[in-house]
């Protein structure tokens, strides 16, 4: 079990953790390395739209790998560092030719994970994705 606050500063320490989790609930790595990416959107959302914190709770119960990423709320109109119509501001908006559009993180995640389950309210935002740890097909 695992159970991490993060914010903006800490969100590569997540991946990292998140990666060594599920390669030791036995994710073959490139699984291992889905569940990081997906947690990350989810964890980046939560920074940028649910206050710039939130907490990463991981288990395995019946075979999936369970993450559950939960925010305190909508961000205050100082942390929103993106409106629509303006540029992303990171690093990445000038090396991609493709404009930025807001909602193609929960997409990939809804490509990614197996299950995924979304409640929000104006107490917070609660994304909860599941991975199968032995995908049919495979021995």
């Amino acid at each position: 079990m695992l159970d991490q606050e993060f914010g903006e500063t800490t969100l590569r320490v997540l991946r990292e953790t998140v990666l060594a989790h599920a390669t030791d609930a036995g994710m073959p790595e490139g699984r291992a390395l889905d569940v990081m990416l997906a947690v990350h959107e989810l964890a980046a959302n939560a920074v940028e739209h649910g206050g710039g914190t939130g907490r990463l709770r991981m288990s395995v119960t019946h075979r999936e790998l369970i993450c559950q990423v939960s925010d305190p709320g909508p961000a205050s109109s100082g942390l929103s560092r993106h409106t629509p119509g303006s540029q992303r501001p990171d690093a990445t908006a000038w090396i991609s030719p493709w404009p930025y559009e807001p909602g193609h993180g929960l997409w990939l995640v809804r490509q990614i994970a197996d299950h995924i389950s979304v409640n929000s309210g104006p107490a917070g935002s609660q994304v909860t994705v599941a991975f199968t740890m032995l995908r049919s097909g495979i021995t």
